[in-house]
């Protein structure tokens, strides 16, 4: 193995911090080194999270009609789409898919909304029921509602929430290509808001904007000081409708690349490989995890369909891991 890659490894290891020059080193590196970087960040992710891979699953409980601008998404109300519209379903329904990935394996269930928050009211008193059934369950619930405040996430944990979703998307400096609607700074706030009231915090970005690669590595540090549990890692899949429908497929090599950086900048933290995945490593999957991830997102996503996790339980038997609850 390269004595860089090797060394930072050992240091990643040891959590003794890796710096913007090494993150740059090492996607210089990956040109010439892919397996050796492949290898390494698998044995990053072994170090910390063992053999074991979660599985989590969703359900777009509220979809379309949103007021953000997000370049990428089919549910902006600024896009012209075929996604579906409808208003928040029942607690009933929640609890109903939440069965079923449970049953199908998922530990982890998550309410999503489409929407810049949910105001107090009765959407709010809904989810908090759902929350408590999926707790019920025996689950991790978990949920992604739009912007928060720390008075809203308090009262989500105490009705059980386990773990607040919120992605920031992409970097900082390349933020205002994606989203004029609001502040990066308001994402920030509201992942800051859900650690003070205790939460676990899940959020991550999509590859595949337009961003650099540099830019990414500007993400995952983001995430770093912002020491969120969980990082959910989605490769654009584009939508037609959308600003990003011409969007240029990245290459599975430089996804793997990505997931490495991540793995190497994160060492201890959840890697979460989400949407398009299988769309944009298509043969390539199982390397996702080799790579660095030691969590998958099965099933359906918000509006376009995913792995069956049948499939998903398959290949992690396969590569001797064992799909086990966060």
């Amino acid at each position: 193995m390269n004595r860089t890659i090797e060394s930072l490894k050992k240091k990643a290891i040891r959590q003794k911090g890796l710096k913007l020059s090494d993150a740059h080193k090492l996607w210089e590196l990956g040109a010439s080194n892919v397996s050796a970087l492949l290898g390494a960040a698998s044995e990053i992710r072994e170090h910390f999270k063992g053999k074991s891979i979660s599985l989590c699953s969703i359900i777009n409980a509220k979809s379309g009609r949103c007021p953000e601008n997000c370049a990428f998404c089919a549910q902006s109300a600024h896009h012209q789409t075929d996604a579906p519209v409808y208003p928040l379903v029942s607690a009933s329904e929640m609890l109903e898919e939440a069965r079923k990935a449970r049953d199908a394996g998922a530990h982890m269930f998550g309410i999503v909304t489409s929407g810049t928050e949910i105001a107090a009211g009765d959407e709010w008193q809904v989810i908090l029921r759902a929350v408590a059934g999926i707790r019920d369950l025996g689950m991790h619930p978990c949920a992604s509602l739009g912007m928060l405040n720390v008075s809203q996430a308090r009262e989500l944990k105490s009705a059980g929430l386990f773990r607040y979703h919120h992605n920031l998307e992409t970097s900082e400096s390349f933020f205002p290509h994606i989203c004029s609607t609001h502040k990066y700074r308001e994402d920030l706030d509201t992942v800051r808001a859900s650690k003070e009231a205790g939460l676990s915090t899940c959020s991550g970005g999509i590859i595949g904007l337009g961003e650099t690669m540099e830019q990414r590595i500007e993400l995952a540090f983001t995430l770093k000081r912002l020491d969120v549990d969980s990082v959910p890692i989605n490769i654009l899949n584009p939508i037609p409708g959308t600003h990003l429908a011409a969007a240029r497929p990245l290459h599975p090599t430089e996804i793997l690349m990505t997931l490495v950086l991540f793995r190497f900048i994160l060492a201890d933290k959840d890697i979460k490989l989400c949407g398009g995945k299988e769309k944009n490593l298509r043969q390539l999957l199982p390397l996702g995890i080799v790579a660095g991830a030691n969590s998958l997102m099965t099933g359906n996503y918000l509006t376009t369909t995913g792995r069956d996790t049948p499939l998903d339980l398959e290949m992690i038997e396969d590569m001797g891991l064992e799909a086990t609850c966060e």
